[in-house]
């Protein structure tokens, strides 16, 4: 795992070198083991790296690295799994291999196969730069999902790339020109979509792309896909028996698994407690010749503590568990890092305990396996199953009494909901703000109208001064909307919410203390296996993930791990009206919000009275406004 960066010129107008080092210095934590820069003979083209060395810890791994021929050059960040069935292929063919680091498989492929064919067969996660210097062209690659970060765009003449937005804001003369667009899609879900960035004319490149350009037509790169989830979605389904889809499942995991756990550094495990974590903890453990080390995090709040249930599993797997106790001042204390850290405004408030555990578990292995990707593939969101059945009790209604029913749960307020619903409170935290969301989503005609509005955090035209244009995720996808609904949402999910919220959270919480991530469960050849099963493998009735709970439950008593999920939370709303009260009404006056000229501060100053007395419970949208306000105090300029 590693930090890259690089710039290419029509002419060495600029000297590239020092600028690139500025770059690299402002991601060192991304790699703290080597720095390594090479230019080409005729200055046009830079690459850096920022190296964190997990496979041959030597020299030998150190890049930017040389193809054997000489022809390509390849600054890396990533790690590809099955490094070593390759290598035994290539050196059949003839390679010749120095070292032990899977950079070099990737070279020895692209000379023997071709980039696109290559890549096609690497599993893992990567994004890199690629330099052919026969072509003179330079190539940007990201893994399929979009597990590992890369982003580029023009500045004053030079085209620019790197794993971090600060990498591209560290060179001299950045624009720091706010993208209006892309904020609007920031205030509507508390991320900003792919392709955008908050910056104008900087990019995220697309999962599963290829971007190819050449020095002399810097202004025209041009973008090809290498594969594809809708063509996974689309693809038939199998007829499997139950007992056979569960062994074919354990199957798979155990490899996807066992090649995440191929490693020259300590490694260990996020373990939270629930499904996923658990069955990625248990595969490892099963793997394992001794105790896996697992770290998760708890709460003094009740509501909100995953930790003895982490540790319940831990003591039946008999791994060597590590938990920290989070007290609200240490997790407030991270607090005025996350505009650093994110680079770019970000509101996923469990940001917080995922910088925090893996703070924790870099103080014993440098690697850390983790269960994200288990809900997009097999169903894990309440509205995969909750909202498939919304939509269908409520399609014969007609729009004029779903209004009114509306109004009717819009009449009551979340708070007095919770205290009328209290007897289900065991199974969902805050059913009040639950019912009111549900409540908007009954309002909509059309499946991807549904599933926008079960994923908006606020409407952007009520908080900007100036209503923007932003890209609703949904009606961008090319799925057809009449296929089943648990389905669409969980395609909608994986090409939108996984890799700009959760991967984004967990490679720039994870790499920040110089951590490395891996995610087994977002394994292709897992993706594609989930995808072929029929949907009640993975949605039946009111609860998802059937298929991984039941191969679970193999390793793991079942009364140990079935329960509600509630997702990897932090009691933002309390903390705002208790100690973080004076951060959150500075960063909220009304004068400072007029001379920003963002955000309109009318609505904005309602929300958070209404969230102090405890009407509603405004905590999603007003983190959001936050870590705007705080993105903008340290970045903007």
């Amino acid at each position: 795992m590693c930090g890259i960066a690089g710039i290419l010129q029509a002419s060495p107008s600029i000297d590239a070198v020092a600028c690139l080092q500025s770059m690299l210095q402002a991601t060192s934590h991304r790699g703290p083991d080597h720095r390594g820069i090479w230019s080409s003979s005729d200055r046009r083209v830079t690459f850096g790296h920022n190296r964190l060395a997990i496979l041959d810890l030597t020299s030998d791994g150190h890049q930017p690295m040389h193809s054997e021929c000489g022809r390509y050059v390849i600054t890396y960040n990533g790690e590809v799994y099955n490094y070593l069935e390759l290598k035994k292929e290539l050196i059949d063919l003839g390679h010749r291999f120095r070292g032990n680091s899977d950079t070099e498989v990737i070279l020895a492929s692209i000379v023997e196969w071709g980039l696109t064919a290559s890549v096609k067969r690497f599993n893992g996660m990567f994004a890199f730069a690629l330099w052919d210097g026969k072509k003179e062209l330079l190539y940007l690659v990201r893994d399929r999902i979009g597990v590992k970060p890369l982003y580029y765009g023009l500045s004053h003449g030079s085209f620019l790339f790197g794993s971090e937005l600060k990498a591209l804001r560290a060179f001299p003369g950045f624009s720091h020109q706010i993208n209006a667009n892309a904020l609007g899609s920031y205030f509507r879900y508390n991320y900003i979509p792919v392709p955008c960035t908050i910056y104008d004319d900087i990019y995220k490149l697309p999962p599963a792309h290829i971007l190819e350009i050449s020095p002399q037509q810097l202004q025209t790169p041009t973008l090809d896909p290498y594969w594809s989830m809708s063509d996974v979605v689309s693809q038939p389904k199998e007829v499997l028996m139950e007992k056979e889809a569960l062994l074919s499942l354990d199957s798979l995991l155990k490899d996807a698994i066992g090649k995440c756990m191929i490693s020259d550094v300590p490694l260990g495990s996020f373990l939270s407690g629930g499904i996923d974590s658990s069955l990625v903890t248990s595969l490892m453990q099963a793997q394992s010749q001794k105790p896996i080390r697992t770290f998760s995090i708890g709460f003094a709040e009740k509501s909100y503590d995953e930790g003895s249930q982490a540790a319940a599993v831990a003591r039946y797997l008999k791994t060597e568990h590590t938990e920290l106790l989070l007290a609200p001042e240490e997790a407030m204390a991270v607090i005025p890092e996350l505009a650093n850290i994110y680079d770019e405004p970000f509101a996923d408030s469990s940001q917080i305990p995922t910088y925090l555990v893996s703070r924790l578990a870099r103080q014993s292995v440098t690697v850390c396996l983790s269960g994200d990707g288990g809900d997009e593939a097999f169903g894990g969101y309440n509205r995969h199953f909750f909202g498939k059945s919304l939509w269908g009790k409520t399609r014969f209604m007609p729009e004029a009494l779903r209004n009114l029913a509306t109004k009717g749960i819009f009449a009551i307020s979340p708070s007095a909901w919770d205290k009328i619903l209290s007897p289900i409170q065991r199974y969902t935290r805050s059913p009040g703000d639950h019912l009111h969301k549900f409540a908007r989503a009954m309002g909509a005609n059309t499946v991807p109208d549904f599933y926008e509005s079960l994923i908006t955090h606020q409407n952007p035209a009520s908080v900007l001064r100036l209503p923007p244009r932003d890209y609703p995720i949904a009606k961008n996808s090319t799925q057809d909307s009449s296929r089943d609904i648990s389905e669409l949402m969980m395609y909608l999910d994986t090409i939108g919410y996984l890799h700009d919220d959760v991967l984004t959270k967990v490679d720039r919480a994870s790499m920040r203390t110089s951590l490395e991530a891996r995610v087994p469960l977002l394994d292709h050849r897992v993706i594609e296996f989930a995808w072929r099963l029929p949907i009640s493998y993975r949605v039946r009735g009111a609860q998802g993930k059937w298929l991984l709970r039941q191969l679970l439950y193999r390793y793991v008593p079942q009364q140990l791990v079935d329960r509600p999920k509630t997702g990897f939370a932090v009691p933002i709303g309390a903390w705002l009206k208790g100690p973080l009260r004076p951060w959150t009404e500075g960063l909220l006056d009304e004068k400072r919000m007029k001379e920003q000229g963002y955000l309109n501060p009318a609505p904005i100053q309602k929300k958070w009275k209404e969230h102090l007395s405890g009407q509603y419970n405004w905590q999603q949208a007003l983190w959001g406004v936050l870590m705007f306000q705080s993105w903008l105090e340290a970045n903007a300029t």
